[in-house]
């Protein structure tokens, strides 16, 4: 008996992943919950399992396909059977059901143009987004973008589970009926000649350039930054301001503990958990940076999530600290320890990534002396560190040397006034030139 291999849930809004790498091939013995593929989505990578032990039957979807939740990404033959000939009984039952159980090539759903959005019949899709309009409302985002795009429900496709209607379905929807739009406004006799911009692909490069260019498909975790970046911008009032710390009273801690602390709890003393007990004591007085726009509603948060942005080969991730404010130095060092090596390894959870009220991003680690780091939405606000180096500044009217840190913070202005992003700013400076706030909590 032939056991479907389908796409797991994925996690709140995640909807669709990318087929990595299949760790077997038809035919290739396999044990119940070994890892048989990895699917890659715009969060995290994972490992789908097999759901018996047996023979690997077929590979339904190969390798750099978009599959949604639930789609069918291969069979497993149960018990033990003949390694020769599994291929071919799997072709034969693929050849005997329905198209739209079998696979899917590796065009089909990620090179359909966005004019053609309203007639997908993805052969991985849900059932239920083909056939006839689904009684799943659409998602809020994908709602709030049709009223502001003027898109009816009756002219969208979902491509969602169920058939739900989700912002990328709005998006090509509006795309394929702006031609249309053009051409009547073209053709009305009370219409001017206006030129309709076209979207255009790349110019092509000088034979000679274009034979040592090399094209690369994104992956969808850049994807993703790209998209999710671009939106911040448009649609956030974003701001920057920016201060320095005088980082010598956290120098001299670290060295002068940095042994006896690694020895008593396992970790190196760094500087990420000064800053988020820093910025712990700032949001407190500045609930607005830790605060988040719904609608015409403003959400105050009273719990501290704090993402650590972390850099990776496959790109940027922030998981989150949870309930910092009520964890040791210790404990957020080993928290951040954890995540960085989970996180280069690829094995970070969905969830470790979700529900942050700020972020901490440190360029410093790379060589940036300045820079303006970019909302992560639907936060109000984001710390950039960046490298220590040794200035000249005035002490007691003497001229010392002394290790600074630039320091930005960029926030939403719909929300934070700019007295208090500069007030929150401060008291972070403040906090990091005299550590024993954190214990008076000052």
């Amino acid at each position: 008996m032939a056991i479907e291999i389908r796409v797991p849930a994925l996690g709140e809004s995640v909807t669709e992943a990318t087929v990595g790498q299949w760790f077997k091939k038809p035919g290739d013995a396999v044990n119940a919950d070994e890892p048989l593929l990895e699917l890659e989505t715009d969060k995290v990578t994972l490992e789908v399992p097999a759901p018996v032990a047996g023979i690997l039957a077929d590979i339904v979807v190969p390798q750099g396909s978009t599959v949604a939740v639930g789609a069918v990404l291969g069979r497993v033959r149960e018990g033990d059977g003949a390694a020769t000939k599994a291929p071919a009984s799997g072709a034969t039952n693929l050849a005997s059901e329905p198209a739209a159980q079998q696979g899917v090539a590796p065009t089909r759903l990620i090179a359909t143009p966005p004019a053609q959005s309203s007639k997908r019949s993805d052969p991985v899709a849900p059932p239920a987004a083909t056939a006839g309009r689904s009684a799943m409302p659409p998602s809020p985002s994908a709602r709030k973008l049709m009223e502001e795009s003027k898109v009816s429900v009756e002219d969208v496709t979902g491509s969602g589970r169920r058939g739900q209607i989700l912002k990328e379905d709005v998006l090509a929807a509006a795309a394929s009926a702006a031609p249309a739009k053009a051409v009547a406004h073209a053709t009305s006799p009370l219409s001017t000649a206006v030129p309709v911009p076209v979207p255009q692909s790349r110019a092509p490069s000088a034979p000679n350039d274009a034979a040592r260019e090399e094209r690369v498909k994104m992956t969808r975790l850049r994807q993703t930054i790209a998209r999710r970046l671009k939106d911040v911008q448009n649609t956030a009032a974003m701001l920057t301001t920016f201060n320095d710390a005088d980082m010598s009273a956290i120098m001299n801690m670290r060295s002068h503990y940095k042994d006896l602390f690694e020895k008593r709890h396992g970790v190196k003393l760094g500087f990420m958990s000064f800053f988020v007990k820093a910025c712990i004591q700032a949001l407190k007085e500045i609930p607005a940076v830790n605060a988040e726009i719904d609608g015409q509603d403003i959400i105050y948060k009273n719990y501290y999530h704090i993402g650590v942005a972390v850099g990776t080969e496959r790109g940027l991730v922030v998981p989150v600290v949870r309930e910092a404010d009520r964890m040791s130095l210790a404990e957020i060092e080993q928290a951040i320890a954890d995540f960085g090596k989970r996180a280069r390894e690829g094995k970070l959870t969905i969830e470790e990534m979700q529900g942050g009220t700020f972020t901490i991003s440190n360029g410093g680690v790379y060589g940036s002396v300045l820079s303006t780091p970019i909302l992560n939405p639907p936060q109000s606000g984001i710390l950039g560190m960046h490298r220590i180096e040794d200035r000249a500044v005035v002490r007691n009217g003497e001229i010392v040397v002394r290790p600074m840190m630039n320091l930005a913070l960029s926030y939403d202005h719909r929300i934070v006034d700019g007295k208090d992003a500069v007030t929150f700013l401060v008291r972070v400076k403040e906090c990091l030139e005299d550590p024993q706030r954190f214990v008076l909590e000052l």
